[in-house]
Order: structure tokens, then sequence, then C-alpha cells
């Protein structure tokens, strides 16, 4: 995919971990961001490699879709991505923002329909509040594509939809709806796994040998 990369030059570091370094280019077609694996360490590179892969071909899937990063450019060692201006849900709080989160659930529902389910929304650094106030969606390096009528990605859909409602109950809790509540209060054997087994061995992974502290990307610790 053809980019002007080798002529852009940094402008901001954006957030730097064991998987990237991702910063805020400038190049001659203006800003864009990129996530860079060059200095990952000698053991996790193949996992971050392969996570910035699924990224990309996440990416080409909701190519052309609003409120979500376009692909510029995947060479094996440096993703590219359109810059999205806005703040993290947490930097800009939608608090009593009815519209924000009806919006944000059609932009849910047009990413499953292209066979595309998230996995990662729980995290409020993942949703985007936009320079015009309506939501963005970022980070899509735990998405999972499929067919979206099959099960397996119903089932995933749901769970996008589930973390969405966890924000709007945080932000909006008066416009919550009884359907809502009943899609809150019903887990899935997805989840309960996840707290049973996955959980524990990524906090133990992330803060115990990567040292994150960064709250699972919920934004800054009280």
């Amino acid at each position: 995919m053809p980019h002007a990369a080798a002529h852009a030059v940094e402008v901001d570091a954006l957030k730097s971990d064991s998987f990237g370094r991702i910063a805020l280019m400038r190049g001659p077609d203006g800003l864009f961001v990129r996530r860079d694996l060059a200095h990952v360490p000698a053991w996790l590179r193949l996992p971050a490699w392969w996570l910035a892969r699924r990224e990309a071909r996440a990416l080409l899937k909701v190519g052309g879709l609003p409120a979500t990063p376009q692909l510029l450019r995947w060479n094996g060692r440096q993703l590219d991505r359109s810059y999205m201006d806005g703040g993290a849900m947490y930097q800009r709080p939608p608090r009593g923002d009815v519209a924000y989160f009806r919006a944000a659930r059609r932009l849910l529902q047009q990413l499953h329909r292209r066979g595309l389910a998230h996995n990662d929304l729980a995290k409020e650094a993942n949703w985007l509040v936009l320079a015009d106030g309506t939501p963005g969606i970022i980070d899509f390096q735990l998405a999972v594509r499929g067919d979206p009528r099959s099960r397996w990605m119903r089932l995933l859909a749901r769970e996008d939809l589930r973390h969405l409602l966890k924000h709007k109950r945080t932000y909006c809790p008066a416009a919550i709806t009884p359907v809502e509540r009943r899609v809150l209060r019903r887990h899935s054997w997805v989840r309960q796994a996840w707290f049973a087994t996955g959980k524990p061995v990524y906090r133990f992974v992330t803060r115990r040998l990567l040292k994150w502290e960064d709250n699972e990307g919920q934004g800054p610790k009280p």
C-alpha cells in the first residue's frame, strides 16, 4: 500500500510498551500514527509481530468505515494508520451524553456486520471521544474476524456490546434501558472462562513480567 513514510518525522510519543512504540508522525500527507516494532525485546518479537499483523488485517476489514483507523502501511516492522483527532474516553468522559452512546452502538453494529469483533472494548483507552464529540474505536490487535452469522461471532459481538453498556452505565446510568440491564446481567461462558483462567495469566504477565502499570488500559490509577 503506497505511503510516503520515508519522509515522516515524529511529532509526539503516544505510548511505549514491550510490544512496540506508538508515535504520532507527520508526513507529506499530514498526521498519522505509527506502531514501530524496532525496539521490541528479542523474546517478544514474534508475539509483537503477530499482534501487529492481526491489527493490520483487522484494519483492512474496516477499510472506509468512519470513526475507525485506516491502514496506511504494514511492512512487517512498522504499522502506519490514519490519525483520529480525539481523546480516550477516560480523558474526555461522555457524562450524560446519550447521543455518544447511541452513535457508539451504531458503530459497533457496523463493525459486526463486516465480520469483525473488537474483543478489547472493556478498556476505556480503546474508545475515543473525537473532536466533534462522536465516538471512535482504536487498537484492533485482539480483533477477531469471521462470519458475522456464526454463533461464535455473535457471541463475541454480544460481549463487545456488553462492554459498551458497562461504560454507558458508568457515564449515563439514567439512560440504561431495561433491555440493556438484562444484557449487562447475562454473563457469557466466554467472560466466565476469561475471569477464571485468562485474566490471572494476563495480570501476571503484564504486571510481573512486563511491568505494565496502565490499569489495563482504563486510564491512570487514582
